[in-house]
């Protein structure tokens, strides 16, 4: 069984940005600028834009974030998002979500310049990915593309099960490994909450994307011998036999799964860092005008 380390590609793919930002430097030009906008107080919100923020400064990005008030209308940050897609020398824009329940999420990714939607959520982007044109993916399914990549998981003719149906990973993931490229040409199945013979299904796949949201919801019965298996889960439960009180878990049962397969994410460090990373591959993509909405 080899271990997918997410954070071990991490690394060198932010080795490489940092490189080819040094470069850019070096002649002169300026350095790719994301922005973020974050609204109200969240904890946990408040820790990815500041894990964004460390990886950016770390390839040598500029970064600026915005910090907005609960209180803040959906016209207010409309026209935050709108002085920003304005301003030439940002690149890339994620606005973090959740939002605030007044403020509706598809509104404002809607307003969001397609052009520095770097999150990859707009309709627009969307479709172009859907019809394998130029566009930003979705960050945590180009993560787990890179994966695959980066270990030459053969995917060409495999059959491939993706467990939950968002439209931030398991749809998108499911379009990419479906279409003529590599890595891809997968026969591809989506399950979700309604789907019938769920273990018989999964215990079918050759690769086994797993992001429903519940904790070690899949077992070494719904898993193929020999199989690849990515966990996009992470869930934080109460463990009272640990020192912190609580564990880090994925939804997957990793300690039975693990044995049954011939490669498997860990939880954390598999999909998580690669969620970051492909947000800075994004940027730069953006910063390039390699796509153009």
């Amino acid at each position: 069984m080899v271990l997918l380390d997410g954070k071990e590609v991490s690394r060198q793919i932010r080795a490489q940005i940092a490189l080819e930002v040094s470069g850019l430097i070096g002649n002169g030009k300026r350095a790719p600028h994301l922005a973020a906008v974050l609204v109200g107080d969240d904890p946990a919100s408040q820790t990815y834009v500041s894990n964004k923020e460390k990886a950016c400064r770390e390839v040598g990005f500029l970064f600026s974030v915005y910090r907005l008030p609960d209180s803040t209308t959906g016209e207010e940050l409309t026209e935050v998002v709108d002085f920003i897609n304005k301003d030439n020398e940002v690149d890339g824009l994620i606005v973090q979500l959740p939002l605030p329940p007044h403020i509706s999420p598809t509104r404002i990714i809607e307003a969001i310049d397609p052009s520095k939607d770097v999150d990859g959520y707009h309709p627009l982007n969307f479709g172009r990915m859907a019809l394998n044109l130029p566009s930003f993916l979705p960050a945590t399914p180009l993560g787990i593309l890179k994966i695959l990549e980066h270990y030459r998981i053969e995917t060409d003719g495999k059959s491939c099960v993706v467990i939950g149906r968002s439209q931030t990973v398991g749809t998108p993931v499911s379009l990419l490994l479906s279409r003529k490229s590599t890595p891809g040409n997968c026969t591809v199945t989506i399950c979700h909450s309604r789907s019938h013979n769920l273990v018989e299904i999964s215990s079918g796949a050759d690769i086994l994307i797993v992001a429903a949201g519940r904790p070690e919801m899949v077992g070494a019965d719904m898993v193929k011998e020999g199989s690849v298996v990515i966990d996009v889960g992470i869930h934080r439960l109460t463990d009272a036999n640990t020192k912190k009180g609580y564990r880090i878990t994925g939804d997957v049962k990793f300690d039975k799964v693990a044995p049954r397969t011939s490669h498997i994410t860990p939880v954390p460090g598999g999909v998580g860092p690669m969620t970051v990373v492909s947000l800075l591959l994004n940027t730069l993509k953006a910063y390039k005008k390699e796509v153009y909405c």
